[in-house]
């Protein structure tokens, strides 16, 4: 029988999760990644601070579908090093429709380690501790303070990488430190800081957590279609698998991957993509596209759609004939219309 991630006390209908992506795991790609199969997606990563202040930015990414609301399937991921700002924040989300609170202990980005907040944390495992912690109390304080008696606590986990420096691993301590400070579950990068995301993820710290801790692992590093999700599965042994890049121009990563766990398929059983059975044609790949605009103009208005548009069209298109050129056009569109037309032109080429 296979075995179903649970997360606390939730139970999700696969293994496969949408990572939070900054730039991009907005509604409309939550959308389209859950409806090929992801049981979880995130929203891109919110500012512990930023929620203290009253950012009105950082409140409009924690905005949900009403798919998410209904189903349950959204988390949360904040960044920040102070665990009283994490605290109150955690506290204040206890009302909404997440599921999930994850705290962001692995992004490479300069201005955010310059904080001392993302991967910085991984220097810092005391402050990684009690940042945990305080989000765990944060969120058991703000259900009990909600009026429906039986609110629960809304579940915490943390996103680690494998160390800060290149060749450091400190994996395995920060995990234990994580489940120490009482988190539901734990995600694991493959790579250093220091690496961003050149060379390969190394899924032998994935494995080496898993065996350090109680708490479900989750593998992430390196998951470019379903048969590397149900490999990282296979090799690491983790819980589950956590999607990012992976799924940026391909929703359908989640939906090979479903299938394969369903079908109980194993490494060494034969590749199914290499016959074809998931081959994503060059057509499906354009009115993925399309639908993908016409969606981000119903969200956020033709004028920012068109512009938001444009850091998905290299993903869908990658390897097509004509797409540089397609990528130079497109930057001198402003409308909808003319961009879909040119999609379709681009699709019948």
């Amino acid at each position: 029988m296979k075995k179903t991630l649970q997360i606390g006390g939730i139970e999700f209908k696969t293994p496969f999760i949408l990572a939070p992506l900054a730039g991009y795991t907005d509604k409309t790609m939550r959308a389209l990644c859950e409806e090929q199969g992801a049981s979880l997606v995130f929203t891109e990563m919110v500012s512990g601070k930023g929620l203290k202040y009253g950012d009105r930015k950082s409140r409009q990414l924690l905005e949900l579908t009403e798919e998410e609301t209904e189903s349950g399937i959204a988390g949360f991921q904040l960044f920040g090093d102070e665990p009283d700002v994490l605290y109150g924040a955690a506290r204040e989300l206890a009302s909404c429709d997440n599921v999930v609170l994850d705290l962001n202990c692995g992004c490479p980005v300069p201005k955010i380690v310059r904080n001392g907040e993302g991967s910085a944390l991984l220097k810092r495992l005391d402050v990684l501790y009690d940042c945990v912690a305080a989000m765990v109390a944060g969120a058991q304080m703000g259900a009990g303070e909600l009026s429906e008696t039986d609110t629960a606590p809304k579940q915490v986990t943390a996103k680690i990488r494998m160390g800060f420096a290149r060749g450091e691993n400190v994996a395995a301590e920060a995990a234990k430190a994580i489940e120490a400070a009482g988190a539901a579950a734990v995600t694991v990068h493959g790579r250093t800081r220091e690496q961003f995301y050149e060379g390969t993820a190394d899924w032998n710290v994935i494995a080496e957590v898993k065996k350090a801790v109680d708490i479900p692992v989750i593998g992430n590093g390196d998951v470019r279609c379903g048969e590397d999700a149900l490999r990282m599965m296979d090799e690491t042994g983790c819980d589950g698998v956590m999607i990012a890049r992976g799924a940026l121009g391909n929703p359908w990563i989640f939906r090979d991957a479903r299938l394969l766990w369903e079908l109980g398929w194993k490494p060494g059983n034969g590749s199914l993509a290499a016959g074809g059975a998931f081959e994503v044609t060059r057509e499906e790949r354009i009115e993925m596209l399309i639908r993908h605009l016409e969606m981000l103009c119903e969200d956020k208005g033709e004028s920012i759609a068109v512009k938001e548009i444009r850091k998905f069209v290299g993903w869908y298109t990658k390897g097509m004939r004509g797409a540089p050129a397609l990528r130079r056009e497109i930057n001198q569109i402003s409308d909808a219309d003319t961009m879909a037309e040119l999609f379709h032109a681009f699709q019948n080429r």
